[in-house]
């Protein structure tokens, strides 16, 4: 299998080159961002447990004021989907992201973040 890859040549024409999987895994290698695991993993656990350890608090907090697990589980939901959102409107969530990584990802701020992000976005581009 072949795989065909168009580049600039310096007097600006547009080439192809033929490649085939060694060649274009070499590539891809070459170009990869390295990615310190060493410092990552452990700020995406604290910062991916801290997450998680806001909602269990959350969690305890309104069941204590009386509402059922379940209603407690979707209370805790939306004010982690409100924390994400608002701290993507701060400009915040994409600095804790830089540094905790896929830490910030797993819980459902993530997905907030996901959601409110193109939106703003789109806003600012009004």
């Amino acid at each position: 299998m072949h795989i065909f890859r168009l580049f600039r040549h310096t007097t600006g024409e547009v080439k192809q080159m033929k490649l085939d999987r060694k060649e274009y895994q070499a590539l891809c290698k070459q170009q990869e961002p390295s990615s310190p695991s060493h410092k990552t993993l452990p700020a995406a656990f604290l910062v991916g447990g801290s997450i998680c350890l806001l909602g269990q608090i959350l969690r305890t907090i309104f069941q204590n004021a009386g509402l059922d697990e379940k209603a407690a589980g979707t209370a805790v939901s939306c004010s982690l989907i409100f924390l994400g959102v608002a701290l993507t409107a701060l400009r915040l969530f994409e600095k804790i992201a830089k540094f905790a990584g896929a830490g910030t990802l797993v819980p459902i701020t993530g997905f907030a973040n996901s959601i409110a992000s193109p939106a703003l976005e789109f806003k600012t581009e009004d």
